[in-house]
């Protein structure tokens, strides 16, 4: 048998029906492995004593032949998730120390299933970032180069997955925060539609973007995943009402006039010609290619469309999201919960301290581009322009879905830069999300899947983008190249 840390979740939870393994065994050699590696920064809280305690009850369901799909299986949470057993920081001082009394929903539902919590996983600042250098606890490292940034801001579910540590990691995607890690560290993530999964106890950045998801090696480890972690919940009022979905059943679905050697055979996938230009990196865009001749050579059909307005999804998420952090963000005072300044002479004097002593520069800034378009005699000029155009990407979008069935692209212009690099040139980061911005404006599913490598071999991604709730199709497609690729499969050097 594999070592536990070289099984993905599919194989461990079918060691651990098989009783060839227990959870505990499991949990056991995860958390030995985690405490080798603590210097990549992935964990900012191990739950080593809860961990074990949910493993014994995993293996208790599972002796009882009671256990479901995920029952026993070990995995950790991005720090963005409150849990009732762990500490949530949410990668922030202002938060440090503190413990909420109830778990998210996304959480509470993969406890239910019985899934293993073993921590809690380093993140940018409130979820505000592309490299995972806005953690107010430090850096997280990319094990394929430890000297670059393994994207963010679910940096550490990224390093945690691809070092080998977990087989799957939740977490959170408001403009790329899943899909540019897992491509900078070579593993599988998926955002699904807007509304799919619960945001209750999700600690909230931009509400209209923020999405949770799943990442782990494989689509077939996500689609898993995916379905224990989604669903309704009363308590988000932009949660999509419609009953569970398997989607991990809706993965192994064939296409109609799919055979064994063309399982996309039908599958039209469109080239955005705004996801090639010019200043995209010729090795991130060659393994790129070589991912879509292997769709090609599964049976789907490559169309050429446009996404024209490609280019302003960028000042439009820089005026919507930070317009929402500087609403959503207003919670953190110090008077009921989190940090709050020693030394203070007022109330507003406290309010000020404290959000001085306890937010990072980035945080910062994005609070005051977002209370500036939403002042008086600007939010007509910006706030309102952008919600408009935001309408027009996400019909740009359904005018392509009338040509296609996925559209295609890179991820990330360029592979994981080194650590620094981008820190006194914000903008030069935000320019970094273009290709995944358009989506996550649009509120449709997406996914990174790893198609090969490029400078210093470093991995790269392949994104593919589909309509409203068609994530079977997603993780289809997905399953059907990573079927025929062992890119999924690569692990870095030493893990």
């Amino acid at each position: 048998m594999k070592p536990v840390h070289d099984m993905g979740v599919a194989e461990l939870a079918s060691a651990l029906k098989s009783r060839a393994l227990s959870s505990r065994e499991a949990t056991q050699a995860l958390l030995s492995r985690i405490q080798a590696h603590e210097g990549l920064g992935a964990f900012l809280h191990v739950n080593g004593d809860g961990a074990l305690a949910r493993a014994s009850a995993a293996d208790a369901v599972l002796a009882a032949g009671s256990a479901g799909p995920l029952t026993g299986v070990p995995m950790a949470h991005k720090d963005i998730y409150v849990t009732a057993d762990m500490p949530t920081t949410a990668g922030s001082n202002i938060l440090a120390g503190y413990r909420s009394p109830f778990d998210a929903t996304v959480i509470a539902r993969l406890n239910a299933a019985g899934t293993v919590a073993l921590g809690k996983l380093n993140c940018d600042e409130f979820a505000m970032g592309s490299a995972n250098e806005n953690s107010a606890y430090g850096p997280a490292h990319n094990p394929w180069d430890v000297s670059r940034v393994p994207g963010g801001s679910s940096g550490g579910s990224a390093v945690a997955v691809a070092a080998r540590l977990v087989p799957g990691t939740t977490g959170t995607d408001t403009g790329g925060s899943i899909r540019q890690p897992a491509s900078f560290t070579g593993i599988t993530g998926i955002k699904p539609t807007y509304g799919v999964c619960s945001r209750y106890g999700m600690i909230a950045f931009a509400s209209s973007l923020d999405q949770a998801g799943p990442m782990a090696r494989s689509a077939e480890d996500c689609a898993l995943l995916l379905s224990g972690m989604s669903g309704f919940d009363e308590r988000d009022a932009t949660s999509v009402q419609q009953p569970p979905q398997d989607f991990h059943a809706q993965m192994l679905v064939a296409r109609d006039g799919a055979s064994a050697g063309k399982p996309l055979a039908g599958l039209r996938i469109g080239l955005p010609k705004e996801f090639f230009p010019a200043g995209l990196s010729a090795d991130v865009n060659a393994a790129v290619r070589a991912g879509l001749a292997e769709l090609e050579k599964l049976g789907a059909t490559l169309v050429d469309v446009r996404l024209p307005r490609t280019e302003l999804a960028i000042p439009v998420y820089y005026i919507i999201a930070p317009a929402e952090a500087s609403s959503n963000l207003s919670r953190f005072d110090g008077v009921k919960f989190g940090h709050r300044a020693a030394q203070y002479d007022d109330l507003l004097d406290m309010y000020k301290k404290t959000r001085a002593e306890g937010f990072g520069p980035e945080v910062k800034r994005r609070i005051m581009i977002g209370s500036y378009v939403l002042s008086h005699g600007y939010y007509d000029a910006y706030y309102l322009q952008a919600q408009k155009l935001r309408r027009m990407i996400a019909d740009d979008f359904q005018q392509c879905f009338a040509q296609c069935d996925l559209i295609a692209g890179p991820v990330a212009p360029t592979v994981a830069w080194k650590h620094g690099e981008g820190k006194d040139n914000p903008t030069q980061a935000y320019l970094a999300d273009i290709f995944t911005l358009p989506g996550s404006l649009a509120g449709l599913p997406g996914m990174s899947v790893p198609v090969g490598s490029g400078e210093g071999g470093m991995p790269v991604g392949l994104q593919l983008i589909g309509n409203y709730f068609k994530e079977g199709q997603l993780l289809h497609a997905a399953h059907a190249l990573q079927q025929a690729t062992d890119w999924h499969q690569r692990a870095p050097a030493g893990f």
